[in-house]
């Protein structure tokens, strides 16, 4: 004869696990359903592409830079040499975060946040690349607020320190940071990075800015 106590046991062991079953998947559909399709993506935003400028969009959280605490979309725009060490556009790229709400900036969290996307960066091409332990060097992040730009809400500068992973070698890029909340768009901001191991006057700066001064919060309003 089964002991009434056994079965007891057994049945709410079964529906514990019935639980954790149901609660594992409704997780997973919901991280499913929110997968960031890039070729699917349609920005209600205006960014322009250069003629023979690189693109690239991902969903934020950020895969390699799993800690930065937003969540969005970033659009990245590479100059045509970046790749290229004998180019003067070498590593030149931008990239856009469209994020939701209206997180906090300033220089101390811009710095944490490119820390962490430059470690995840260089992290995942460690092991690709083949990259030595003695190669790599500490990435180190300095940005200040600087006068505000023309429609920013907040404008920073700064470097960063690291390790070209192309190269092997260190390298520092200047950057340059906006931050805009635009007037259709009550619950989120906009974070646009200028990246560039080119000095200030270089001619690689304009074409960078240029991508910003040309930006629209609307593609209506282009």
């Amino acid at each position: 004869m089964t002991d009434p106590l056994i079965s007891t046991k057994m049945i709410r062991r079964t529906l514990l696990w019935i639980a954790l079953l149901t609660a594992a998947t409704n997780a997973w559909a919901q991280t499913a359903a929110k997968a960031f399709d890039a070729e699917k993506y349609a920005p209600s935003y205006a960014l322009s592409i250069p003629q023979g400028w690189g693109v690239e969009r991902m969903g934020v959280p950020i895969d390699f830079a799993p800690s930065i605490p937003y969540t969005g979309v970033e659009d990245l725009r590479f100059h045509p040499g970046w790749s290229d060490p004998k180019s003067d556009g070498y590593w030149t790229y931008a990239f856009l975060w469209h994020l939701e709400g209206r997180p906090e900036s300033n220089p101390q969290i811009i710095e944490k946040n490119l820390t962490a996307y430059y470690n995840g960066l260089i992290g995942r091409n460690i092991e690709k690349r083949q990259i030595p332990k003695e190669k790599l060097v500490q990435v180190n992040v300095k940005v200040k607020q600087t006068s505000t730009a023309k429609e920013d809400l907040q404008t920073y500068s700064g470097t960063i320190d690291m390790l070209d992973y192309m190269a092997q070698m260190p390298i520092t890029l200047n950057c340059i940071v906006h931050i805009k909340l635009c007037p259709g768009e009550k619950n989120s901001t906009f974070m646009f990075y200028e990246i560039s191991p080119r000095p200030p006057a270089d001619n690689v700066w304009k074409a960078l800015q240029n991508l910003w001064t040309t930006f629209a919060c609307s593609k209506a309003s282009k």
